[in-house]
């Protein structure tokens, strides 16, 4: 009888170190996906002032939306939380969309190779974030899952793991195309 019962406690104690192990996994992947976004992130950021520095001589009148963007870049190296970087990085892709929609009524501009590419870099970057933005939520959404099913439920809540956050839009108005007026 003895035996058994301490098989059972081996089994026991087995089972909480495979789950708990896989908790730590599961949350350090989130915590790569996270870095992953503020590679891409950082890499977009690098690219932000020779793009200005390239539009501004064209687009003098335009300086509102340099002065925004420039502005985002800012209060994003300052920014802590992930949804607080995400709220920027969502008006900073739309103020950046905005650049790339008010360079199409510059000819000169448009023909510019720095401008264009420049452009392009940007234009991978966004994909690259996007890919790692989708990477980050599957990340979370498989820990968070893992945080509440049974019997992994009561082995998070006695190590104390908390749920991530998603990387999601933080308002309607983000989520709108970008309107660019001409006949200002």
């Amino acid at each position: 009888m003895l035996w058994i019962l301490l098989g059972i406690v081996v089994v026991l104690f087995i089972f909480v170190i495979f789950i708990y192990n896989s908790l730590v996994t599961l949350k350090q992947r989130v915590k790569n996906a996270w870095s992953q976004i503020d590679v891409q992130l950082q890499r977009r950021f690098d690219l932000i002032p020779n793009l200005i520095e390239c539009v501004k001589g064209y687009m003098a009148h335009e300086k509102e939306t340099l002065e925004k963007v420039t502005q985002l870049r800012t209060s994003w190296a300052k920014a802590e939380s992930v949804s607080e970087k995400a709220n920027l990085d969502n008006q900073l892709s739309n103020a950046l969309k905005t650049i790339m929609a008010v360079s199409e009524n510059y000819p000169d501009l448009k023909a510019n190779q720095n401008f264009s590419e420049l452009q392009e870099e940007l234009r991978g970057t966004e994909n690259k974030i996007s890919y790692s933005r989708q990477f980050y939520n599957d990340s979370v959404t498989r820990y968070n899952t893992k945080l509440e099913l049974f019997p992994s439920n009561f082995i998070a809540s006695m190590f104390h793991f908390t749920p991530e956050s998603l990387f999601e839009a933080e308002s309607d108005e983000v989520r709108k195309n970008v309107k660019v007026d001409f006949n200002k």
